[in-house]
């Protein structure tokens, strides 16, 4: 986990198999799989988070429904062309998985104990898009970013991060190729989607929630946000 590229991407998720595990793709002969993680959050509801693994990483039982697993890797985005449209696709591509045993009378809230960290990501990447700042109708501060991040072999990821209150205000600010460090959580939230004909379509976005941000270029204090609170009901 401490290889050079590495150091702009990485996260820990502590979190419980739900639902079975899926061929994903094969490459050199190495095939993936993957698999949904429900993590708990501290408001009692819970984030469902895809991850991708080799099949090196796992044992025969590893992915049974309700086990318990520490995954550390990196937050990564591929594009998916459906319907003769891009669609960006996220997953967590896991480069580590440990099973954590649960002790005798441990309850489903335990494992979101402030003591442990059961869900952080770190990114260091370039905003690639102007922000959208906005304000829901109950007067709450929201900015979008999509954030740049590079990997090895002169690829990047492209990931939706979404900033809360005093981050939000700093963030509508931030010109494109603006170098920032986020900490954050890694979120799944339902929308709907309308389309021409009319149906409405059920999907589920995943973006990381900002913690803090600072400005990467600059050490200066006073570009360091403060971390808030961000438990989205």
């Amino acid at each position: 986990m401490d290889t050079n590229y590495l150091e702009n991407n990485y996260l820990t998720l502590v979190g419980k198999v739900t639902g079975e595990k899926k061929f994903s793709h094969e490459i050199y002969g190495e095939r993936f799989y993957i698999f949904n993680l429900s993590i708990p959050r501290l408001s009692g509801n819970s984030d469902i988070i895809p991850i991708t693994v080799s099949e090196r990483l796992i044992k025969e039982d590893t992915l049974q429904e309700g086990n318990k697993l520490l995954i550390k890797g990196q937050f990564r985005s591929y594009n998916s062309y459906e319907n003769e449209k891009n669609r960006l696709i996220l997953t967590v591509f896991a480069k580590d998985i440990l099973e954590v045993e649960e002790n005798e009378g441990e309850e489903e809230n335990d494992i979101v104990r402030k003591d442990i960290i059961t869900n952080e990501v770190v990114l260091v990447g370039y905003i690639c898009k102007k922000p959208i700042y906005r304000q829901t109708p109950f007067g709450r501060e929201i900015s979008d970013l999509l954030l740049a991040v590079n990997r090895a072999y002169n690829k990047s990821d492209y990931i939706p991060c979404i900033a809360w209150g005093r981050n939000a205000r700093f963030c509508q600010n931030l010109e494109v190729g603006t170098q920032v460090k986020v900490v954050g959580r890694v979120q799944s939230r339902t929308y709907e989607k309308k389309h021409e004909d009319g149906s409405v379509e059920t999907r589920v976005a995943y973006e990381v929630s900002i913690g803090s941000l600072e400005i990467v270029e600059e050490k200066d204090n006073e570009n360091e946000i403060e971390t808030e609170n961000q438990e989205a009901v």
